[in-house]
């Protein structure tokens, strides 16, 4: 199958670097977004998220003249929907006596209605966003039904979702395997045609609920293992011991390789792909469903770690190193950092957030600073929630030059602790209670 022009519904952190990557091999290609800011921002030649190397991308498929952005659909031979899937707020499901998050489809169903007037025979249509399982079969199928054309017998229908890193997508979208999952097994052959443009890693075509089902078992497949890492966070805690020199000893087996502990899970993937299982089947996933228990209530177990550092939370003034879900991006959805402070806030301390790849973030209920300097003045304790490469290059004899605060809660093992402690700071660790019953007896 040939495509000529494609039609990129969604133009985030995933749309976006897809459009860029076919426009870059030659496909014409209409980005569309309901966000009229971010239509503006595009075709001004700018970009409105942090990805590396995206800028470079978005400007040269610009300047081929293949990609254009709008705020509607055009007539295409390929539509790929690639819109969030969040939770609904609010609303939960119930299962004996249990409740658990819902996914908020509206975002789908207004892509795949959007498409309805434009919808062709011979045309493919793709959805990336992830999804409960059926969502193809059972939700797309029915709305696109609509035009009068019949999904399988008059134009092709698969799901694909993204397999890449925050941080690598470029690269990761070329590089990484694909599976492609078709209503048909036409359908999914029309999928391996259009991503074989650039993919090239795998490809593998299967049925399009057996590809839901595979992007979801992948990012809980994470969560169940982020999930014992944090328990043994804890475990770690009450027993006197140093997690990290505990999982650095168990990894030591070789067919053991426990994850790092942290403050919490977030993303749009690993925090809330696992819920659509347990909204899908709540009787069959009492793991998944523990699992997300574990790793949303570890920003609760960070705060008291940082409580226990400075003995009580009322009036005290802590900087708070970090937004993002994780290093280096400048994603903050989900992002457990977020929650730490409001927890924080909330037993009556004052926090100043900084996130320098996001200095201009709105976040409700925190107080965000401009800068490094802004967020440590005045402060009483330093908190690091994120692993970002310029937290783990910070100085604490130049740190010292800038705040009386002496007090460190490391809450991702981002920084060298017999530095800090050899230029006056205490250093606390989460997990690592070994340390502080030392400097206890000492």
């Amino acid at each position: 199958m040939k495509f000529q022009k494609i039609c990129v519904i969604g133009l985030g952190y995933i749309g976006l670097p897809t459009a860029s990557t076919f426009a870059a091999n030659g496909v014409n290609v209409l980005g569309m977004d309901i966000n009229p800011h971010i239509i503006e921002t595009l075709n001004k030649g700018e970009i409105h998220i942090h990805e590396p190397g995206l800028r470079d991308a978005v400007t040269k498929a610009i300047g081929s003249g293949n990609f254009k952005a709008a705020t509607q659909p055009e007539e295409a031979d390929a539509f790929i929907i690639a819109v969030p899937t969040p939770f609904q707020e609010n609303q939960f499901g119930e299962y004996n006596g249990v409740k658990y998050k819902l996914a908020d489809m509206r975002a789908v169903i207004s892509a795949a209605e959007s498409i309805l007037p434009f919808l062709r025979k011979g045309n493919l249509v793709v959805l990336e966003s992830t999804s409960p399982p059926r969502t193809t079969v059972d939700l797309i199928t029915p709305i696109l039904a609509r035009s009068g054309l019949v999904a399988g017998r008059d134009f092709h229908l698969a799901y694909s979702p993204e397999r890449v890193l925050p941080g690598q997508i470029l690269r990761e979208l070329i590089e990484n395997a694909r599976v492609i999952g078709g209503v048909t097994p036409e359908s999914a052959q029309a999928g391996r045609d259009l991503y074989s443009i650039f993919v090239k890693g795998q490809i593998i075509e299967t049925d399009a609920t057996t590809a839901e089902m595979v992007k979801l078992m992948e990012n809980t497949y994470r969560d169940v293992n982020i999930a014992i890492a944090n328990e043994f966070s804890r475990l770690a805690d009450k027993f006197g011991v140093d997690v990290w020199e505990a999982i650095s000893i168990a990894n030591l087996h070789p067919r053991v390789k426990i994850l790092s502990p942290g403050p919490g899970v977030g993303g749009h993937c690993i925090s809330v792909d696992p819920w659509f299982f347990v909204e899908a089947a709540p009787e069959l996933t009492p793991l998944i469903y523990h699992t997300r228990q574990v790793n949303d209530s570890q920003p609760h177990f960070v705060v008291e770690n940082v409580k226990r550092a400075l003995g009580s939370l009322s009036g005290k003034k802590i900087a708070a190193l970090g937004l993002a879900y994780k290093p280096d991006v400048d994603d903050l959805r989900e992002s457990p950092a977020n929650e730490v402070i409001h927890l924080l806030q909330e037993q009556g301390a004052q926090v100043k957030a900084w996130e320098p790849f996001k200095p201009d973030a709105k976040m409700r209920g925190i107080s965000m600073a401009d800068s490094l300097e802004s967020a440590l003045k005045d402060a009483d304790a330093i908190v690091l929630l994120v692993k970002h490469t310029e937290f783990t290059n910070l100085v604490p004899q130049e740190i010292a030059k800038i705040t009386n605060a002496r007090i460190i809660v490391d809450t991702v093992n981002g920084l060298n602790s017999e530095a800090w402690k050899n230029h006056g700071f205490v250093f606390h660790r989460i997990g690592d209670s070994k340390s502080e019953i030392q400097n206890r007896k000492s």
